[in-house]
């Protein structure tokens, strides 16, 4: 009779810890799980930027000189002169600028060719003053869906859809429960 008592106490004992490694997240885990993964891999867009050598004509032309003349105060582009022609009995009057990316700029440009690049022109960090809202899939995975703010760089007047219809996007990240590490974002 001991036998079987000594037996169903270590059965009873190995159910109980079986059940107890069930892992838990809360709301502020997960948002810094989430502030970890963005550090590490963050959220953007982007979009081409013309330079080199570009010629102004037209009025409309002209309001995107003044973006041009915006990033060269700000030193992100040099913006020189080459050539000036005042049209005889017109408003319109034609320059030619050449444009160059400076070494500030470096951090937001992702790819060049010889008259384009490739510049980041929105950044989307965790907003703060929004839940995280969070949902288990099973013990060891949960799904986040977290809000993330638009934050424009000197290059968001040169994208072409600037008209955006929110400040925010929201977005899904799947995390997984990883034994020596703790959670973390399963790509």
């Amino acid at each position: 009779m001991k036998k079987y008592t000594l037996l169903l106490i270590t059965l009873i004992t190995i159910a109980f810890s079986a059940c107890k490694n069930v892992a838990t997240i809360s709301e502020s885990e997960a948002s810094d799980v989430i502030v970890t993964y963005l550090k590490g891999n963050p959220e953007y867009k982007t979009d081409k930027f013309e330079f080199g050598e570009i010629t102004f004509n037209s009025r409309k032309e002209m309001g995107e000189l003044e973006k041009y003349k915006t990033l060269a105060n700000e030193g992100f582009i040099t913006l020189t002169l080459q050539e000036s022609k005042k049209k005889f009995l017109s408003k319109d009057s034609s320059f030619v600028y050449f444009v160059k990316l400076t070494d500030k700029a470096s951090d937001l440009v992702f790819k060049q060719d010889n008259d384009k690049a490739t510049v980041k022109v929105v950044n989307y960090e965790l907003a703060s003053e929004k839940p995280v809202n969070f949902s288990r899939v099973n013990d060891n995975n949960a799904k986040v869906t977290v809000s993330l703010k638009k934050v424009n760089t000197v290059f968001a007047p040169f994208q072409n859809n600037s008209k955006d219809n929110s400040d925010f996007i929201t977005k899904t990240y799947r995390l997984k429960l990883d034994k020596e590490e703790g959670w973390k974002v399963n790509k």
